[in-house]
């Protein structure tokens, strides 16, 4: 049985991730139109998505394959009075229907390691108009110095991470314009994302004590919280901001 998703209920975000980021670096795109048309790919539960539909006058399209988090970002655009100013549908990254040359800025907090770093950014620049952004969280290496424990767990969950230096590289050999890019702090690792998971953690541990493939899981989530906390300083979440030719 695969509890991810019964792990991940409930918690604000799908992945760590800050509101104050969010808006710095859609306030890094000094050329968007006044109106520009987003999509945000694995927009999960949504708060990112809010974030941005607060921030411009454009209109934004997000996308997920689960759609109970669907249902909670439809629940926040009401609430927040977004309606039709956010369009949340089913969607998978891997074969977005759309046309090519469609939107202002793609957007992907947190996701693009799904389909891979470099894959993403080749198979979505075509839906991207000319002069348009794509914007994109994703785990980095820090420091050139990994300690062999980490190492091995990462390269075990995703074999794709690579460091700045070669995330950069990847940009330009995919045929963008690097226009910045600045790494997540250690609280937007844990304040909407790793403490409410931890306190999910708790109370699944009590309703499946007695299922052991359900307990290794939530081990494995344990274990990925604790190598942050003891290895923080060799890794972290980087925004990338580029630009299409």
């Amino acid at each position: 049985m695969n509890i991810f998703f019964e792990i991940h209920k409930d918690i604000p975000r799908e992945g760590p991730g800050d509101n104050k980021f969010t808006k710095r670096a859609f306030s890094l795109l000094k050329d968007l139109p006044e109106k520009p048309l987003i999509l945000d790919i694995g927009c999960g539960p949504g708060m990112q998505t809010i974030e941005l539909a607060k921030n411009t006058e454009g209109k934004i399209i997000a996308i997920d394959t689960h759609e109970p988090f669907l249902e909670v970002l439809k629940g926040k655009i009401m609430a927040e009075n977004l309606i039709g100013k956010i369009d949340a549908r089913k969607g998978s990254m891997f074969s977005l229907e759309f046309n090519k040359n469609t939107f202002n800025l793609i957007w992907s907090e947190g996701a693009i390691y799904i389909i891979g770093f470099g894959r993403g950014l080749k198979e979505w620049k075509e839906y991207i108009k000319p002069g348009g952004y794509l914007v994109a969280s994703e785990i980095s290496w820090l420091r050139e110095d990994i300690p062999q424990e980490l190492k091995d767990f990462w390269e075990s969950e995703y074999p794709g991470i690579g460091g700045i230096k070669t995330n950069l590289a990847i940009i330009k050999k995919s045929g963008y314009l690097p226009v910045e890019h600045f790494t997540l702090p250690k609280s937007g690792w844990w304040n909407d994302y790793y403490n409410p998971l931890m306190e999910r953690i708790k109370i699944l541990e009590i309703r499946y004590s007695e299922d052991q493939e359900a307990m290794a899981q939530l081990e494995e989530e344990k274990k990925e919280i604790e190598l942050y906390r003891k290895f923080s300083d060799y890794y972290g979440y980087v925004f990338y901001l580029m630009k299409k030719d």
